[in-house]
């Protein structure tokens, strides 16, 4: 075992859950007062979204899986038991599988009322769940280093997580509805590689000033070096159905932070592909999730996605010990042997007769798991 510090690789996630009406299986209002009981017990935790279906959990900054497993655990619950006392469920899913956003409500907001004024239909139909892992870095300038090279892997991260095969009662075809969803809104999918932390501040400072955005939050990227925290955010990933799958990816990302870290501690690099590269990736990706083929841009052909998988899972492997991940992240393994959330639901649609309300209760069946 070397003798690196992995010790600043600090982690924070944020879910995003579906506020589900147990008589309907709609989407539906909790009117705050999952977010009003929720403060009393877990403080700034909580937080409401921009639908007023949609509920927000945040972790603490944890130094380890096991802390984030933890927290993870205990937001889910403690929502869940807040959400059974007012007769609600909770679910985690992409997209909720025949719910219309026509018909919810929208939170009170300055912010989102300048949101829903900017972006109009692109952000009222905008009903998604997401998941978000922040990595902390020692620096800006590692950060802006690692997300440069971790672009390549988000194809990968993002297959594993994809749980949105319906929107709107409709079977999509696609692993991840979510993305195409989201794909609507400016400044959002694939980062370009910057040069610099200083390149990056320059071009967050010219949209300011040329009023394209108020404040670099603005920013919808898949992965992005974070505007106020020393951390680089994953941002693609589909809110999975269970904790297990959450904690799984969230030790991946930042397996991955870690593995360009050493590499760049022995003046080593990974190979930063273009944005259209990887662009590809990621749209086979949502389309196929696991079941597919991605490029293999050093060899310039299609491989199996499971086996890419495999080869970051061993790409990873001589830093997961040290950050003592290795019996979460073995989880990836079982992703790949029982499928992804959208592999799941489309089992049961399809065992079902395509049932999406037996679909609907294996989603808010599976969230305390």
């Amino acid at each position: 075992m070397s003798n690196l510090n992995f010790t600043h690789f600090t982690l924070g996630v944020e879910e995003e859950y579906m506020v589900i009406d147990p008589a309907t299986r709609e989407l539906i209002s909790h009117d705050q007062k999952l977010v009003l009981e929720g403060q009393k017990l877990i403080n700034d935790k909580v937080k409401a979204e921009m639908h007023q279906a949609v509920v927000e959990v945040g972790t603490d900054v944890c130094n380890n899986i096991d802390e984030i497993l933890r927290d993870i655990t205990s937001l889910r619950q403690t929502l869940a038991a807040i959400a059974d006392e007012n007769n609600l469920w909770l679910g985690a899913a992409g997209t909720h599988p025949f719910s219309h956003w026509q018909k919810q409500l929208i939170t009170e907001h300055v912010r989102y009322n300048e949101m829903i004024n900017e972006f109009q239909e692109a952000a009222r139909s905008n009903l998604i769940f997401g998941l978000h892992v922040h990595v902390g870095m020692q620096n800006r300038e590692m950060a802006n280093h690692i997300a440069n090279s971790t672009r390549y892997f988000l194809p990968h991260i993002f297959a594993l997580s994809t749980n949105s095969p319906f929107w709107e009662g409709r079977k999509t075809g696609y692993k991840s509805y979510r993305t195409k969803v989201f794909d609507k809104f400016p400044r959002t999918g694939i980062p370009e590689a910057f040069e610099s932390i200083e390149a990056y501040d320059n071009y967050i400072k010219l949209l300011v000033k040329t009023n394209c955005i108020d404040n670099a939050k603005k920013i919808w990227w898949d992965l992005r070096v974070h505007p106020f925290y020393n951390t680089v955010e994953f941002r693609i990933c589909d809110v999975p159905l269970t904790t297990n799958e959450t904690i799984a990816l969230a030790a991946l990302c930042q397996a991955v932070c870690a593995k360009i870290y050493k590499l760049r501690l022995q003046n080593m690099n990974y190979i930063q592909y273009s944005r259209a590269l990887i662009n590809e990736n990621k749209w086979r990706a949502s389309r196929y999730g696991i079941d597919g083929r991605l490029i293999d841009f050093g060899k310039e052909e299609e491989v199996n996605t499971r086996v890419l998988i495999h080869e970051l899972l061993d790409f990873v492997d001589d830093v997961v010990d040290e950050l003592g991940s290795r019996h979460v992240i073995s989880h990836v393994k079982s992703i790949l042997e029982n499928g992804t959330g959208a592999d799941r639901q489309l089992k049961l649609y399809e065992e079902s007769g395509g049932d999406l309300v037996k679909v609907v209760d294996f989603i808010h069946e599976e969230f305390l798991k």
